[in-house]
């Protein structure tokens, strides 16, 4: 609990540096969980490389764009009752997810210097399945609790957790 407040004042005090730096380290910790448990390569295969690439899009993509739209959408549909966070999940899901993933995902690709063509493909391929799997993830009842809860959590990184799981199964 401690640490929670101690998050909760760093939040209050630089939200937009807190939110940076909070998605980088989930999607550098979601990498890393991903090629130790998922893909089982060991500490001497890990790719330290392609986990200091998520680092990178967290702080400099995800983190920025995910707490932007998280603002935008509480002045969009201001209200924390559950019929308000609905409303956000929905838009959220509907709206912001595919068009996040449509970008996020190419980006992806130039950063592991992809071809046009290979990252056009790859997005081609993948881009439904993990526009499912983010359906399965973002609209769950974590979600729409924590949109609920939007005005108190505004800044934060609760909810770039999907998103970073989204991320590290790509």
């Amino acid at each position: 609990m401690a640490l929670w407040r101690a998050y909760q004042r760093a939040l209050a005090a630089h939200p937009w540096k807190v939110q940076v730096l909070t998605a980088g380290s989930l999607m550098g910790v979601g990498d890393m969980i991903s090629q130790q448990l998922v893909e089982r390569r060991g500490l001497q295969q890990h790719q330290a490389g392609r986990t200091l690439t998520m680092v990178s899009l967290g702080c400099g993509f995800v983190g920025p764009v995910v707490g932007g739209w998280y603002k935008v959408l509480d002045h969009l549909i201001p209200g924390t009752t559950k019929v308000h966070a609905l409303k956000k999940m929905l838009l959220d899901q509907g709206g912001f997810a595919p068009c996040f993933l449509g970008c996020f995902l190419p980006l992806v690709g130039i950063l592991n210097g992809m071809s046009a063509q290979d990252n056009w493909a790859k997005l081609k391929r993948d881009y439904p399945d993990a526009l499912i799997t983010n359906y399965y993830v973002g609209c769950c009842p974590v979600c729409c609790y924590c949109l609920e809860l939007l005005p108190i959590l505004e800044g934060t990184s609760v909810l770039s957790v999907p998103c970073s799981m989204v991320c590290t199964l790509y």
